[in-house]
């Protein structure tokens, strides 16, 4: 019983976050784990992914019956990354728990530091168009046009965010969607929409490998997710009372906050002894 009260109380604080600043909220779903329970990366990331996977596949559903989620690109990155997801979780389970905190803080200060040039570069119109992006919609069938190098693009974002789902639990879109804004002239509704899908697929092969290696602790998973959830309802009441961009700086900073504690944690446990 006290297991479930302390896992369903992280997951309600990531709900929350996952609320105001979109889908990378997820991205504190491990470290809140670590902390609470005091879990390894590699015993928290598929209690993270089923997070992920549940969280970005509602907001999947939602934006492809609006339409905007292009499905061929969706369904090409979401397969290489769906290939090199179990890779990740396998990693995970053999390195030492040491390097993957590590590297866990390093994708968080990244995320915090693109989080804070793409709020500075919002407004520049000629961030997206100042360069020919390999994949460009056909004008007259509204569609993308593909060729290798935007093959080679989307498969290369694919793979990365598939191997870092199952190595650290995270769901990939701060691979994917600067992927797709450097790699097609989309719109940033449909990029968001199509990274949805793609972070939905990805998380949920990581989730059903986990499974099948039975390294998923349902005891912990399960009042997570429903604290998820939760907090995901909680927050969306509130969402629409807060400006946007101070919400996406918040996070930024939460973010490099919880790098450095992550820091600092293995700091300790390798000086204590």
């Amino acid at each position: 019983m006290e297991t479930y009260l302390i896992s369903i109380l992280p997951g309600l604080l990531t709900g929350i976050v996952l609320a105001l600043t979109g889908a990378g909220g997820t991205i504190i779903a491990v470290p809140l784990l670590m902390f609470s329970l005091h879990l390894t990366v590699a015993e928290a990331a598929p209690i993270g992914l089923l997070a992920v996977s549940l969280s970005a596949g509602i907001g999947a559903v939602i934006a492809f019956r609006q339409r905007k989620v292009r499905y061929r690109a969706a369904s090409l990155i979401a397969l290489t990354g769906a290939l090199a997801a179990p890779a990740g979780l396998w990693a995970a389970q053999h390195v030492p728990n040491t390097p993957l905190i590590l590297l866990f803080a390093g994708v968080l200060i990244y995320v915090a530091i693109h989080m804070f040039r793409h709020n500075r570069l919002d407004n520049d119109d000629d961030v997206k168009t100042s360069a020919e992006p390999p994949c460009r919609i056909n004008d007259i069938d509204g569609r993308l046009a593909w060729n290798f190098p935007c093959f080679r693009a989307l498969v290369l974002s694919g793979t990365t965010a598939g191997f870092l789902s199952g190595l650290l639990g995270v769901g990939g879109g701060f691979v994917v969607v600067p992927a797709l804004r450097k790699a097609t002239n989309l719109d940033m509704p449909s990029i968001m929409a199509t990274s949805l899908a793609i972070i939905a697929l990805i998380s949920s092969v990581g989730v059903v490998s986990a499974i099948l290696i039975h390294t998923l602790q349902w005891p912990v998973a399960i009042p997570f997710c429903v604290g998820t959830v939760a907090g995901m309802l909680l927050g969306r009441m509130f969402a629409a009372r807060f400006a946007g961009q101070r919400l996406q700086q918040g996070f930024a900073i939460l973010a490099i906050i919880i790098a450095i504690a992550m820091i600092v944690k293995v700091a300790w446990n390798v000086f204590s002894f």
